[in-house]
C-alpha cells in the first residue's frame, strides 16, 4: 500500500498568480507509512474546497488524508520566485517551512521565501 504514497505528486499548484493552498498528510490505513502534499489553486475561494477536491481522490487510493494547515502561495513563473505566507481560517497556519522544501524539491531553479505575514 505504501506504492500508493509514491503515485501521488508531492506538489499540485497553479502555474502563476496568487491563490490559496492546503498542506496535507497523507497516511496508509492500518500502517505507518506517510507523507505531506501541497495542493494549491487560483479556483479555490476557500481552503476547505481544495480539500473537497483532494480528499476523495486520496481515499480512492486507498489512502487516509487530513490537513495539517493553509496559506497563501504567490507564484511567479516569469521571474521563478514564489512567497508562502498567511494561514487558513478553517485550518489555521500550515508549517511554511515544510511547504517551501517540498516545493523547492519540485521547482528547483526557484527562489522561494515564506514568512509569518497574514497578507
Amino acid at each position: 500500500m505504501a506504492e500508493a504514497l509514491n503515485k501521488v505528486p508531492d506538489v499540485e499548484i497553479d502555474p502563476e498568480g496568487k491563490f490559496k493552498y492546503i498542506l496535507v498528510r497523507l497516511k496508509v490505513k492500518d500502517g505507518d507509512a506517510s507523507k505531506d502534499i501541497v495542493r494549491g489553486t487560483k479556483s479555490a475561494e476557500y481552503h476547505n474546497h481544495i480539500f473537497e477536491k483532494v480528499k476523495p481522490a486520496m481515499e480512492a487510493l486507498g489512502l487516509e488524508c487530513s490537513v495539517l494547515g493553509g496559506g497563501k502561495i504567490e507564484h511567479n513563473n516569469t521571474d521563478k520566485k514564489m512567497h508562502v505566507f498567511g494561514e487558513s481560517t478553517a485550518f489555521g497556519k500550515a508549517d511554511h517551512a515544510v511547504s517551501v522544501e517540498k516545493l523547492k524539491a519540485v521547482f528547483k531553479d526557484y527562489d522561494i521565501t515564506w514568512s509569518d505575514d497574514k497578507k
